[in-house]
């Protein structure tokens, strides 16, 4: 049930247990750049640079067993298919290594989508927007359309009214530091990395590739 992640200890010693470095490398090949456990991206205009968090994977099995669930099953559902299932698989491995019990339920895209804010520990795709307010607004509110982990903190709720009437980006950054460091602390999210997006084209032509697959045809050349 989600009772197993009523604690805040726990949800930040799974999140901790996890090396975004290893889980960009098995889940995605490399093609990235690690993530931060926050939702916030460096090319967002408004993301701030917080202190790295600590791994801490020997920590696990005392706080699993302070909290009566060493013998716990944590049930980590995913797509059954591409970088999704890869990525879910390393971060279940690095789970079990850190002493957790993992059950892995894979299911198709005809039967994750149904249900998918209901899942008490999952993995879900998020495609990209210009600004990280949009997604962490829509993802970590009380009010959330797409609030899948079901966080409700006030703090954060009245830092995005805030960070959402500022229009310049710096000071919007000031904002965003407090609400980078109260989804980290608040543990309800695993984030291992950012993907990177490709697009091929012939010598001599110039192609820019967007991170929302548009064709911005006035930055396109030809040598």
């Amino acid at each position: 049930t989600s009772d197993l992640y009523k604690e805040k200890e726990v949800r930040s010693a799974l999140q901790r247990a996890v090396d975004p470095a290893v889980v960009l490398e098995l889940g995605y090949k490399g093609l990235g750049t690690t993530a931060e456990n926050h939702h916030a991206c460096p090319v967002h205009p408004e993301y701030a640079k917080l202190d790295p968090q600590t791994l801490d994977k020997a920590g696990v099995k005392d706080v699993l067993a302070k909290h009566n669930l060493a013998d716990a099953e944590f049930e980590f559902i995913s797509l059954d298919g591409g970088f999704e299932l890869d990525t879910s698989d390393a971060v279940a491995a690095q789970l079990r290594d850190a002493g957790a019990k993992i059950k892995r339920t894979v299911m198709p895209g005809s039967t994750f989508w149904n249900d998918w804010q209901k899942y008490p520990f999952s993995s879900t795709t998020w495609n990209h927007r210009p600004l990280a307010v949009q997604n962490m607004n829509y993802a970590y509110t009380s009010t959330g359309s797409w609030n899948e982990t079901g966080m409700s903190n006030p703090e954060f709720d009245a830092g995005m009214l805030k960070a959402l009437s500022l229009a310049d980006a710096d000071a919007r950054r000031e904002v965003m530091v407090s609400l980078e460091t109260i989804l980290q602390d608040e543990g309800y999210l695993i984030q291992p990395y950012w993907r990177s997006l490709f697009r091929h084209a012939k010598e001599g032509v110039t192609v820019d590739m967007h991170p929302s697959f548009e064709h911005h045809h006035y930055k396109w050349s030809m040598a």
